[in-house]
């Protein structure tokens, strides 16, 4: 399944007035849930390509995003997964494994969008929001609309937001 998101990650400590909102204002609380990402070995330009491996979410995913410090486009092609543990051990032998990111998720929808609230340890916490194109011809303009308007809601300052990502991150440390 292919489809275009806007999207944003910063860096918060906020995590209990976000869930609170969410909260009272009726947000689809999908769970929580403990995510290893496994990231692979592509060649430059190829985009990114992970298995994400969790007690609610387990997909193959490979995106291309560019790492600007704003909300950004990616286009997301995302396949569901029924052996992570078998895919993750062809993945590792045919391309190797550039980087593991371990997280707790706590995973939120408000109609399109959907809001992770993420605690990495050694990085601290984090609060995603990705606007998610329901159909094709959706407006682009639409999904930044709905990414500024949770970035104000969530008292997000422009210093707070993420160029790069999680995998990126643990890379350097």
């Amino acid at each position: 399944m292919k489809h275009l998101n806007i999207e944003l990650k910063a860096r918060t400590n906020r995590h209990a007035e976000i869930r609170r909102w969410l909260r009272e204002n009726n947000a689809d609380f999908r769970g929580l849930d403990e995510q290893t990402d496994t990231y692979f070995q592509l060649p430059e330009g190829r985009g990114r390509l992970k298995l994400r491996q969790g007690t609610i979410e387990n997909n193959l995913i490979h995106y291309h995003r560019s790492d600007d410090p704003a909300a950004r486009a990616s286009e997301v092609c995302l396949a569901p997964v029924t052996d992570p543990e078998a895919l993750l051990n062809c993945l590792t032998l045919a391309l190797g494994v550039r980087v593991q990111v371990k997280k707790r998720r706590e995973i939120y929808f408000v109609e399109n969008v959907k809001i992770h609230l993420d605690e990495l340890d050694g990085l601290g916490q984090f609060v995603e929001i990705e606007a998610i194109a329901p159909a094709p011809d959706f407006p682009n303009d639409t999904l930044h609309a709905q990414c500024t308007f949770f970035m104000a809601l969530f008292q997000i300052q422009p210093e707070d937001i993420l160029a790069e990502s999680y995998s990126d991150m643990l890379s350097r440390k």
